[in-house]
């Protein structure tokens, strides 16, 4: 692809590593990290698989406001489509001091704010945080209404206890 450089790759060999393999940026610079004694074909396999995920992961770390906010009205069609403006926000956005939870609405304004540690979680987790902000827009509370709004989304459960791991896993409180 014309104007798509490859950043410049520095391989260090460790004779303690036996199988895994890891990849880092360090400014302009890749690291990656490979046991001593694989091929050079395997490294140079290695290299583009690592900057493959490099390149995924930091895809996922730049997903925008804008974006979830077309994400959120594609959410409202498939699944609260029939409260018309009242399941719309007047804004959906990512912000990084929400540690204790996953998202967060005002229905008195009509704002949702996610956090910014699911950006690089799987597409459907997100969309279970958003049905389920949204949903706060209808129901404020999460009452029998609310969480059969939220029922709506075929994921939910599945989304639910993935969250549920994450937060068991990082020590986090359990939140909504």
């Amino acid at each position: 692809m014309a104007g798509v450089r490859k950043p410049v790759v520095e391989v260090r060999r460790s004779q303690r590593r036996r199988r895994t393999v890891s990849a880092y940026r360090d400014g302009e610079r890749v690291v990656v990290l490979i046991p001593d004694q694989f091929s050079r074909a395997e490294e140079s396999e290695w290299v583009d698989r690592m900057l493959a995920r490099l390149a995924a992961r930091e895809g996922r770390l730049a997903r925008s406001d804008a974006e979830l906010l077309v994400r959120a009205t594609r959410l409202i069609s498939l699944y609260l489509a029939d409260h018309g403006p009242q399941a719309v926000p007047a804004s959906v956005r990512w912000v990084s001091n929400q540690n204790g939870r996953w998202g967060s609405c005002t229905p008195a304004d009509r704002t949702i704010r996610i956090s910014h540690r699911l950006q690089d979680m799987p597409e459907w987790v997100i969309d279970y945080v958003l049905v389920h902000e949204l949903a706060h827009l209808i129901v404020p509370s999460h009452n029998a209404r609310f969480w059969a709004l939220v029922g709506r989304y075929p994921k939910a459960e599945r989304a639910r206890g993935y969250l549920e791991g994450v937060a068991a896993a990082s020590g986090m409180p359990e939140g909504d």
